[in-house]
């Protein structure tokens, strides 16, 4: 079993599926960054400095200890903002990269 183990592993297919992942976790990190630190202040400017992450519908105001209860909608639409700017982004950059690469050459099968 061991053996079967240490074969599966060393696959090219386990192999180009982690890396994959590494690259893709990083790939993430600046494609949020791209995001979160330049296309979110620039909306921002856009919209009149609107800060959603404010919104919210307080249902219980606090008092001593206790917290408030609210529905912060605003996280949720600065959230769905920031996923479809992701989504924009890599659309674009995967686009990109296609016109790149160039047309696949057709293969004939015989």
């Amino acid at each position: 079993m061991l053996k079967e183990f240490r074969t599966f592993v060393a696959q090219g297919n386990v192999l180009d599926l982690a890396v994959g992942v590494i690259i893709g976790a990083a790939f993430g990190k600046i494609t949020t960054s791209l995001v979160e630190d330049i296309l979110n202040p620039i909306l921002g400017l856009i919209i009149g400095g609107v800060n959603f992450e404010e919104l919210k519908i307080v249902l219980k105001e606090a008092v001593g200890d206790q917290a408030e209860v609210a529905i912060t909608y605003g996280n949720f639409i600065q959230t769905v903002i920031q996923f479809l700017l992701v989504a924009l982004v890599i659309f674009f950059i995967v686009r990109y990269a296609n016109r790149v690469k160039g047309p696949d050459e057709v293969k004939v099968v015989n």
